[in-house]
C-alpha cells in the first residue's frame, strides 16, 4: 500500500471518526470549541517542563501576578497594587480579593509565596531574580512581601514573564511539591478548569469555564486585562496528521488549528468559511540545543564548530518553506528587537564545512557520535534534525540520529546520562521571541551548571554578564552587554540560533474574539 494512500486513508478515517463524535454529541445549548493544537498534552506540570502545550495548557487553568499586554508592557493581574520602598529593596505586592481556587478554597499570599518559590528553582529568569532575594514571606492573607539584597531591575519584568516558564500561581499544598517532581494536581484558580477524567493523552484533553473566576475590569489585551471566558467548553483533539486537521476544519468538526503547515494553505484559498491570521507576531526562533557533560560536545571548540558548520536557510527551507514566514537572523536575539546585533557572528552559521573540519581536526575529535534527538510529530519542527545531521556529516561529525516524538524527547532531554545509557547531545526546539529578548529572559544562556535547564553549561564568564545585565538600566549599555553575551557565545557554545519564522493560525469565522498574544489565549474566543 502506498505511503500516500496509507496517508489519505488514515485522514478519511480519523475525519470520518471525528464527524460522528459530533453528531453523536448530546443536544446541549454549550458552547464548546474544538482546536488541533501544535502538540500532545502529555505533561500537565508547566515549571517542571518549558513544553509549550504545557505553557498553553498553564495559561488556560492558572493565573499569573503580572502579565504582558499587547504591547509587551507589564500589567498587574492577580495584584491589584503594588508599591516598592525609596531605596528599592522592599517591594509589597496586594493580591485583588475574592480569588478562587477551582476547589473553592481562597487565593492566599502564602500560595502565592510557594509558587514563585517553586518557579524559581527551575526558571532562568526566577533563579536571577532569587538570587537577588533576601526574604520573600506573607505580610498577611493578601500581601506578600520581597526584600532584596540590592535593587535588581527585572522584578516586574520577571513576574510578568510570558513564556516557558511561567510563574503561574498554584495552591500552596501543589506548589509544595519537588520542583524536580512533576505535579499532576492541575487545581488553579484560571479561566478555565482541566476535565483531568476526560483526559486521554493521544486523543482529547477538556478544559471547562471557571464558573469562581473573577476577571480583571480592563479589557483584555495580549495575556493581560479581563480574561473572560466565552465558551463553556474547549477540547484539544489530537491529530497528529497537518492534511488531517485541515480536512476536519474544512469539514467543521473541528474550529481552529493552533498552527497551520504553510505548505497547505493553497487548500484554505478558495474556503469561505475559514480566515487565516498570525497570532504571535513577533514569531519564534529556532534553536540547537548543546549538552555540555558528555563527549563530544563537552569541548566548546567542538560545540564552536558546529556553529560554523550550520547554516539557517536550509533549516528555514525545510521546516517553514516559503520565505514570506520565515527571517534569516544571525543574532542571538530576535531581529527587530531592541537587542538585534549580528557583532561577532559574521563568520559562523554560514555552513562552512571546510572551516568547521579544521576546527574539529585543531579541537581533537575522535569520531564520537552525536546523539541527535530527532522529534518526528510537530508540524514546522519535524525537518530540524534531518538537516542537522546532514550538514554535521558535511562538516565532519559522525551522527546517531534518533526518532521519536516530542512528549519523549522532552521527557528524555531532562536525562543527564550518558548519550549510550539513554541521554542525548543535541536537540532541536524553537523558542518565542518574547522568551528570548535578552540575557536573563533567554533560558538557553544560563550558564549556572547544575541550575541550568537541559543541557547544563557552566560558564562564570557568561554568569557575570548575565548579572551586569540583571543590573543595568541603561538602554545603551544594556545593548552593550547583550553584545558581549553574544561574543562570549562564541567562546563558549550554548546553543545555536537557527532563524526566526511566523506560524499561521487557521479558523472557522464562526470563532471571534481570538487575540494578539505571545502565547495562545483561549479567553474572549467566542463562538457563534
Amino acid at each position: 500500500m502506498s505511503s500516500l494512500f496509507t496517508r489519505q486513508l488514515r485522514a478519511l478515517l480519523v475525519t470520518a471518526a471525528l464527524a460522528a463524535s459530533v453528531l453523536a454529541a448530546p443536544a446541549l445549548a454549550q458552547k464548546t470549541l474544538r482546536v488541533a493544537m501544535h502538540s500532545d498534552l502529555k505533561i500537565l506540570d508547566p515549571i517542571w517542563t518549558t513544553a509549550l502545550i504545557s505553557t498553553h495548557h498553564g495559561y488556560l487553568v492558572y493565573d499569573t501576578l503580572f502579565a504582558l499586554d499587547e504591547k509587551l508592557q507589564v500589567r498587574p493581574q492577580m495584584v491589584e497594587r503594588y508599591d516598592v520602598s525609596p531605596d528599592k529593596l522592599v517591594w509589597t505586592f496586594t493580591l485583588r480579593e475574592g480569588l478562587a481556587f477551582h476547589d473553592g478554597a481562597p487565593v492566599t499570599a502564602e500560595d502565592c509565596v510557594q509558587s514563585l518559590k517553586r518557579w524559581a528553582a527551575r526558571d532562568t529568569v526566577g533563579q536571577k531574580l532569587m538570587s537577588y532575594v533576601a526574604a520573600l514571606a506573607a505580610a498577611d492573607a493578601r500581601t506578600l512581601r520581597m526584600t532584596l539584597k540590592e535593587p535588581y531591575g527585572l522584578v516586574l519584568q520577571s513576574l510578568a514573564k510570558s513564556g516557558s516558564n511561567v510563574p503561574f500561581m498554584m495552591p500552596k499544598r501543589v506548589a509544595a511539591t519537588d520542583p524536580n517532581t512533576q505535579i499532576t494536581d492541575a487545581t488553579g484558580s484560571g479561566p478555565f478548569i482541566f476535565v483531568k477524567d476526560q483526559w486521554k493523552p493521544g486523543e482529547k484533553a477538556v478544559y471547562v469555564k471557571n464558573p469562581r473566576y473573577k476577571p480583571r475590569v480592563e479589557p483584555p489585551s495580549g495575556l493581560a486585562g479581563g480574561k473572560v471566558p466565552m465558551v463553556d467548553r474547549i477540547e484539544w483533539v489530537w491529530i497528529p496528521d497537518p492534511q488531517t486537521q485541515v480536512n476536519a476544519l474544512i469539514g467543521g468538526e473541528i474550529d481552529l488549528i493552533e498552527i497551520l503547515s504553510p505548505d497547505l494553505l493553497p487548500l484554505l484559498t478558495d474556503s469561505k468559511d475559514i480566515e487565516v491570521r498570525v497570532v504571535n507576531a513577533a514569531g519564534r526562533q529556532y534553536a540547537m540545543r548543546f549538552n555540555v557533560l558528555h563527549k563530544p560536545f563537552d569541548n566548546p571548540k567542538i560545540r564552536a564548530a558546529a556553529l560554523a558548520a550550520l547554516s539557517q536557510k536550509e533549516f528555514l527551507d525545510a521546516n517553514v518553506g516559503d520565505a514570506k514566514w520565515y527571517r534569516i537572523c544571525k543574532s542571538l536575539f530576535p531581529c527587530g528587537s531592541p537587542l538585534e546585533s549580528t557583532a561577532g557572528w559574521a563568520d559562523v552559521l554560514n555552513g562552512d564545512a571546510v572551516k568547521a573540519k579544521a576546527m574539529l581536526a585543531e579541537a581533537g575529535y575522535d569520531g564520537t557520535p552525536v546523539v541527535l534527538l530527532h522529534q518526528t510529530d510537530i508540524s514546522g519542527h519535524s525537518n530540524l534534525a534531518t538537516v542537522g545531521k546532514a550538514q554535521l556529516e558535511r562538516a565532519g561529525f559522525k551522527v546517531d540520529l534518533q526518532a521519536m516524538d516530542w512528549q519523549t524527547l522532552v521527557a528524555r532531554r531532562a536525562k543527564k546520562d550518558p548519550p549510550a545509557q539513554g541521554g542525548w547531545h543535541a536537540y532541536f526546539t524553537s523558542w518565542s521571541s518574547v522568551d528570548v529578548l535578552d540575557p536573563v529572559a533567554t533560558s538557553f544562556l544560563n550558564a549556572a551548571c547544575d541550575k541550568a535547564t537541559f543541557g547544563w553549561p557552566c560558564d562564570a564568564d557568561l554568569e557575570k554578564l548575565r548579572d551586569q545585565y540583571a543590573k543595568e538600566t541603561d538602554p545603551d549599555k544594556q545593548k552593550a552587554i547583550a553584545e558581549a553575551v553574544q561574543r562570549q557565545v562564541l567562546t563558549y557554545p550554548t546553543h545555536v540560533p537557527l532563524g526566526q519564522f511566523t506560524t499561521p493560525t487557521a479558523l472557522r469565522k464562526t470563532v471571534t474574539g481570538m487575540l494578539a498574544a505571545p502565547s495562545f489565549a483561549f479567553w474572549n474566543i467566542d463562538k457563534k
